[in-house]
């Protein structure tokens, strides 16, 4: 049996609302592009069958010709909704579930794969049932009916085509705010607003801060930290990111207020290996100017608090998303029987899990009632870092992969050149955790790995996990 993967957010309607949308199935493609058509062959109830192809030509030639009927096997309005895909030598399970909340619904969608061919077909399929899953999201919720209130948030995101930023674009969208994409090159198949710039200079795109109504300004621009630590490739990382601000900076100066908010995206890298040291907002950064220091420094100096009435500085741990890139690569090389410690296994291993990042974002805009962040520098990393050694057991425990050998600094840095990739990145770690989250009462939902991981990658219930850790206290 598969594990199960699970996607979850906040949708600001009623579930009734949601279900309108969701409990038709035939408009599945009208929220998911990855699903090219839907067509039942009855009304939708438990034992319906029905035909769904998955956007791509070939899977939808194969799937069409030789798929058999899906089958509803849950179906409660307002609550839930399962269905069962045959798949050679196994089954697809799909459920989505609906749970009221404060103010909306949070819906769930499970993904799971049962039978000799489960892992195969998780292979296949996932990227027609799950891409961009939050991003889907946002599209029911429009269809559903949500759009912004007159006192929505203006946000603003600079670098918001990366993975965090259409995280955090979609979870708004979701949550009744306004949202508007900076980048480089518009991409039409995305469901927000978007404005183009160079990420250089103030243009035309600079009227986007000066909208009427609250604003609040989210900086991710910047280069993927990931590939070769070249002289070039160094200056570049610096320059995406000190360049993007400036030019939010200058534009934000045309304003006749400041900005309500501004969230200023850093790294807790700019401690760079920091060895044994317990790293804080108020830790003292290294000198000489390490790699990632020379690049998080400037980036951050490059911003001008004067320019926002709140704003934050967010040193961002490894965020651990099933999309993400890092955990990626982890949770590829631990199935393909590499998930030993690396290098010496006793470098810092400091994260977060996504909906604890999303949670943070919303704290620093002021859309938690519940939690009041001083200005300042804020570290986004959960209270328990752990070593290498205890990410790559805690990997193969949650992948269900028995011991792997130790993979030595020599091989890695010999297969980081052929993976275009920056050895440090396995090589190095820090201690980072956050006393101003601390302070404020932040409540973690992912506070150790083993709830992470399970969450994202399916096993026991995280729930549980949580129930047994307050029993033992």
């Amino acid at each position: 049996m598969a594990g199960t993967t699970k996607y979850t957010q906040f949708i600001g309607l009623a579930p009734e609302l949601v279900w309108g949308v969701l409990g038709d199935l035939e408009q599945w493609p009208e929220w998911n592009p990855g699903v090219r058509s839907v067509r039942m062959h009855g009304p939708v109830a438990v034992g319906a069958t029905g035909d769904y192809l998955p956007n791509g030509n070939l899977s939808a030639r194969i799937h069409g010709r030789f798929a058999e009927p899906f089958t509803v096997t849950v179906f409660e309005p307002d609550r839930e909704l399962t269905i069962e895909q045959p798949e050679p030598a196994g089954t697809m399970h799909l459920t989505w579930r609906l749970t009221p909340r404060d103010g909306g619904t949070e819906i769930t969608q499970e993904l799971r794969f049962t039978g000799p061919s489960a892992a195969a077909a998780r292979t296949v399929v996932r990227p027609f049932i799950e891409t961009d899953a939050r991003v889907n999201f946002s599209r029911l919720a429009r269809l559903a009916g949500l759009a912004p209130t007159d006192d929505a948030l203006n946000v603003v995101i600079a670098g918001g085509t990366g993975a965090l930023g259409l995280q955090i674009a979609a979870d708004l969208t979701c949550r009744g705010q306004r949202v508007t994409l900076l980048t480089r090159r518009r991409n039409p198949k995305l469901p927000f607003r978007q404005t183009e710039w160079d990420g250089r200079s103030v243009g035309a795109w600079s009227a986007e801060l000066r909208e009427p109504g609250r604003l609040a300004v989210i900086n991710l621009a910047g280069k993927l930290v990931d590939c070769r630590p070249t002289e070039r490739n160094v200056a570049e990382l610096r320059s995406s990111r000190v360049d993007s601000t400036t030019a939010l900076v200058a534009a934000a100066g045309l304003r006749d207020t400041p900005v309500d908010y501004w969230v200023q995206a850093s790294t807790t890298a700019i401690w760079s290996d920091a060895g044994e040291t317990r790293c804080t907002e108020t830790t003292p950064l290294p000198v000489g100017l390490p790699q990632m220091t020379g690049v998080a420094q400037p980036w951050e100096e490059a911003f001008d608090p004067t320019r926002a009435d709140h704003w934050t500085i967010l040193r961002t741990s490894i965020v651990l998303d099933p999309d993400a890139p890092a955990l990626k690569r982890l949770a590829q090389l631990t199935k393909a029987g590499l998930g030993g410690r690396v290098g010496p296994g006793n470098q810092w291993f400091s994260w977060i899990h996504i909906e604890d990042w999303l949670s943070i974002v919303r704290a620093t805009l002021g859309l938690d009632p519940t939690v009041t962040l001083p200005n300042g520098i804020l570290v986004a990393a959960t209270e328990f870092p752990v070593r290498n050694t205890e990410l790559m057991s805690t990997l193969r425990r949650t992948l269900h992969r028995p011991p792997s050998p130790p993979t030595p600094a020599a091989i890695l840095k010999v297969g980081a050149i052929a993976l275009r990739t920056d050895p440090a990145l396995g090589l190095t770690g820090r201690h980072a955790t956050s006393e101003v989250l601390h302070k404020a009462g932040f409540d973690f939902n992912y506070p150790t790995l083993d709830e992470a991981l399970t969450d994202l990658f399916g096993s026991a219930s995280p729930r549980l996990q949580r129930a047994v850790r307050d029993l033992d206290r």
